[in-house]
């Protein structure tokens, strides 16, 4: 009976310590991937990637605008990041209507032409997106759509808040694809939980 008991204390002992030993694993990567996050935040803060002209006196409404279509763009990446279709078609209906209300006719020349080019991408790609409830089909369409967004954003200084413009080298057998978002850690929308910290920050804005 003291046998079975020491035994049981043993097996009990060890799970403890096992447990305790993964969970610390388990911390340590994380923390290792949050520096590695930091550090490639830093390393890009100053690098440019798309380069854009200066429209950052354009008027408020046209800012307010950019900044609800980089807020609804968030909720699609999201959608993408958790492999969510139904919730990406969604979203990108969401993008659609908000860019379709882009106050383009109260822009200057140069600042009505920069707009219309980003506009017409967000209305195509957006529209395939919402249009298709295959997952790549949605995941083909993101990259360009990323670009015009951080172009209009970077363009009119018009986010919220800072924005990262990230990079996964394996997207599409190794072509690589960019994505936006508002959060230093990598979340990858091409991937989701299969290589959901696959990338790197390539350039930030901050407003």
């Amino acid at each position: 009976m003291k046998k079975t008991i020491f035994a049981a204390a043993v097996i009990a002992a060890f799970t403890f310590s096992a447990c305790s030993e993964n969970k610390t694993e388990n911390t340590e990567a994380t923390e290792q991937q949050e520096d590695m996050a930091h550090a490639e935040a830093s390393q890009a803060d100053g690098t440019v990637v798309v380069e854009t002209p200066d429209f950052a006196n354009v008027a408020e409404p046209v800012k307010t605008q950019v900044a609800q279509l980089v807020d609804q763009y968030m909720k699609l990446t999201e959608a993408l990041v958790a492999s969510d279709a139904a919730a990406a078609k969604t979203a990108a209906n969401e993008v659609l209507t908000v860019a379709k209300a882009m106050p383009i006719a109260t822009l200057t020349t140069d600042e009505k032409a920069y707009a219309e080019e980003h506009t017409a991408v967000v209305v195509d790609r957006a529209g395939k997106i919402a249009g298709s409830e295959d997952l790549a089909v949605q995941r083909e369409n993101l990259e360009s759509l990323s670009e015009s967004i951080f172009s209009m954003a970077k363009a009119f200084d018009a986010a919220d808040g800072t924005l990262y413009y990230q990079y996964c080298p394996m997207a599409f057998n190794n072509k690589g694809a960019y994505w936006v978002s508002n959060n230093e850690e990598i979340r990858n929308p091409y991937f989701g939980d299969a290589m959901l910290s696959c990338g790197s920050n390539k350039e930030v804005y901050k407003k």
